[in-house]
């Protein structure tokens, strides 16, 4: 990578780091622009022409791809309740995480909890959530019969799926850290889009952590079939 190259790569990065206002607020929308604005002045008080030229039309696509990400939820954790959008979303995102849910199970809540979670930090992920009953024709296809269940995309291929908590702990008092590490591994977060603290993957998490509960009520899983 040239030094020009490696010079607007820095840049350019700076659009994607998190900013501190929703992403739903008109507050986010402006910094966005306050961002760009910055690194266009930047690029264009640079003495190279080829540099300007070449970073202006790089920034304009960054900026629009930027934008189009935060439109379809990234970034954030949302529920998508039109079948068609579930299907377009996980087939050509290059990496998606979907939780199938119920409203009225517990598990799924908890799931919901520690997905919201680790969505802001994997602006590069898709994570989003849907309703079982908002979308049989997936629900039939993926085979889903248990729930929670999160199935991870990638290049709109299913690369893995948590069904209930076993593979959490089996104890809905598993930490977010847990679920992480699962994603991490199934390659539909990767650290390199990672905002927030830096957590050691090379490990399994702690034995404590796999220690399997005691039973208590509602801490079975939700079988559609019930």
């Amino acid at each position: 990578m040239s030094e020009q190259d490696a010079k607007l790569a820095s840049l350019i990065s700076r659009l994607n780091e998190p900013s501190t206002s929703s992403a739903h607020t008109a507050d986010a929308a402006q910094d966005d622009e306050d961002i760009f604005a910055e690194l266009e002045a930047e690029i264009e008080n640079d003495s190279s022409a080829a540099f300007r030229e070449h970073g202006m039309e790089q920034l304009k696509r960054e900026m629009e791809q930027l934008q189009q990400m935060k439109s379809d939820g990234h970034g954030q954790y949302r529920e998508v309740t039109d079948e068609k959008e579930v299907i377009r979303l996980s087939a050509h995102k290059p990496r998606c995480v979907i939780h199938f849910f119920h409203h009225k199970f517990k598990r799924c809540e908890i799931m919901d909890k520690h997905l919201s979670r680790i969505a802001p930090k994997y602006f590069n992920t898709l994570f989003i959530r849907v309703f079982v009953e908002n979308v049989p024709w997936l629900v039939e296809r993926l085979g889903i019969k248990v729930l929670p269940c999160v199935i991870s995309f990638v290049n709109g291929v299913s690369k893995d799926r948590i069904v209930g908590f076993e593979e959490l702990g089996n104890t809905d008092q598993f930490e977010t850290a847990t679920l992480e590490w699962k994603l991490l591994n199934s390659g539909v977060i990767q650290k390199d889009d990672s905002f927030g603290p830096t957590i050691n993957y090379g490990a399994k998490p702690t034995v404590r952590q796999y220690v399997r509960g005691r039973p208590q009520d509602d801490d079975s899983d939700f079988d559609l079939d019930d």
